[in-house]
């Protein structure tokens, strides 16, 4: 291990920690733990232990203790959304989120959906911010240069950054990320009335006939504004396990949701040097239909549930902020951040005196924002905690399956399990750390290796049928 970890350039803390971790007798029970952690960047600690018992005897059948763990201690995931806080958990979130996604759209009966959903009218919409002013941008293919004068690579780091700094509207920018979510609702609720408008009916008549449900995720672009993607679908009235009715189109549908994102409109009060505004969704619009089994068309479902739950993970850090709170201009100073977001943080800074109630300055790393990266609408489909619970029961199945406990849902069980646990810290030390990440990365390469194979062995299964 020592030439491994001199190889990799580690510090001399951290190959310290790692030659200490290397010769301590409890080091094959941490690296097992990190393992069973999925490699996570910062796992929490647990101290306490579980019983299981028979009911009528009371022999303990079987017990755990922390005390027996190196240092005391049990690690479990961190459980964290965030790419940049911790990859391993972010992926176990992103497969959840794709799962979510996927149900509503091909159907899962274990997951709350009839495979009939298919059939029912769905769109992929997605929904911008206005203008606060020209950035430098990457015109469609064979158009003119971005208004700089200039054909910027996908990877020049001037996109999404303002022509002239001076004059763009740092504040009215901040300000719709803060109200983003309130934008949203309203036009949920519009759709709904748009609906009803035009299939000619009263809203409670359309409401008897049909549901709309959705699934969405919030995503920067490069210039800090958030917009959101959604999928959004037509049921009847029982929800996906009952069909929609025929007037129920995707042309009445993505009608409405023009209509419904048009009329959206929120005021914001005058305070101090900041006028009067009228918060509004931008002019890109963009209603796509998903067809079922592709269709030929470039929006499947594969597709929209892998793009909703690739930015599921994602937030503000991808337009180069931090994924932590800054409290004052003094750290923001500190922390290194590109010219503009640095802009967008100063004002939401500076706006939190004017506008206390909106929290600015508590969300200033998220350029304003403050609302729920994922949500759906409670019919869509399953819910990301009943995904976790299904995981965390199998796992439980399969322990009790190696130390030969009963099932505690068999009728005939008779097994009493007691828990008591405390919290006693979080993270990992130097030389635990690199270990975590070394574990990452070979689960990583084995996810990899095991998608390019896949298409290999199923043709030669079709081969040998």
């Amino acid at each position: 291990m020592t030439d491994t970890a001199t190889a990799a350039g580690l510090d001399p803390a951290t190959l310290a920690d790692v030659l200490r971790l290397a010769g301590s007798p409890g080091f094959d029970r941490i690296q097992d733990q990190i393992r069973r952690t999925g490699g996570c960047s910062d796992p929490i600690h647990l101290m306490g232990g579980t019983v299981t018992r028979d009911r009528i005897t009371g022999q303990v059948l079987h017990s755990y203790s922390t005390d027996n763990e190196p240092g005391g201690r049990l690690r479990i995931a961190c459980g964290n959304r965030r790419a940049s806080r911790c990859p391993s958990c972010a992926w176990t979130y992103a497969g959840d989120t794709y799962h979510l996604i996927r149900a509503g759209l091909v159907g899962d009966p274990s997951k709350g959906t009839p495979p009939t959903v298919r059939d029912h009218p769905r769109v992929f919409a997605t929904l911008t911010a206005p203008s606060f002013g020209p950035v430098h941008n990457r015109p469609a293919a064979g158009s003119r240069p971005c208004r700089c004068g200039t054909r910027h690579p996908e990877d020049a780091p001037v996109l999404g950054t303002p022509l002239d700094p001076e004059t763009y509207d740092y504040a009215g920018a901040v300000l719709w990320n803060n109200h983003a979510s309130d934008l949203w609702r309203y036009f949920s609720i519009y759709l709904r009335r748009e609906i009803a408008r035009h299939a000619g009916l009263t809203q409670k008549a359309a409401k008897e006939e049909s549901r709309v449900s959705f699934g969405k995720v919030a995503e920067y672009q490069k210039r800090g504004a958030v917009h959101f993607h959604a999928v959004i679908r037509f049921d009847g009235p029982d929800g996906p396990d009952s069909p929609p009715p025929t007037w129920a189109t995707l042309e009445l549908l993505d009608t409405a949701i023009r209509a419904a994102a048009a009329r959206v409109a929120v005021d914001v009060p005058p305070a101090g040097d900041q006028p009067t505004r009228t918060l509004t969704w931008g002019t890109q619009l963009d209603v796509r239909p998903i067809r079922a089994f592709g269709d030929g068309e470039d929006i499947t479902e594969q597709a929209v549930a892998s793009y909703v739950a690739k930015y599921a993970t994602k937030a503000a850090e991808t337009t180069g902020t931090v994924d932590r709170r800054i409290g004052n201009k003094e750290a923001l100073a500190l922390l290194d951040v590109p010219e503009h977001p640095a802009r967008l943080i100063a004002a939401c800074l500076d706006l939190h005196a004017l506008y206390p109630d909106r929290k600015l300055r508590d969300w200033a790393h998220m350029l304003g924002f403050r609302g729920h990266f994922s949500t759906k609408s409670r019919r869509y489909s399953t819910t990301l905690g009943a995904l976790r619970q299904v995981r965390a029961d199998y796992r439980a199945g399969e322990h009790r399956a190696a130390l030969g406990l009963p099932d505690p849902d068999d009728p005939e069980a008779s097994t009493l399990t007691l828990a008591h646990w405390a919290y006693a810290g979080h993270g990992h030390t130097p030389g635990e750390s690199w270990l975590a990440a070394n574990t990452r990365r070979e689960i990583q390469l084995s996810r990899e290796t095991a998608r390019e194979e896949l298409p290999a062995l199923l043709e030669l299964e079709g081969a040998a049928a």
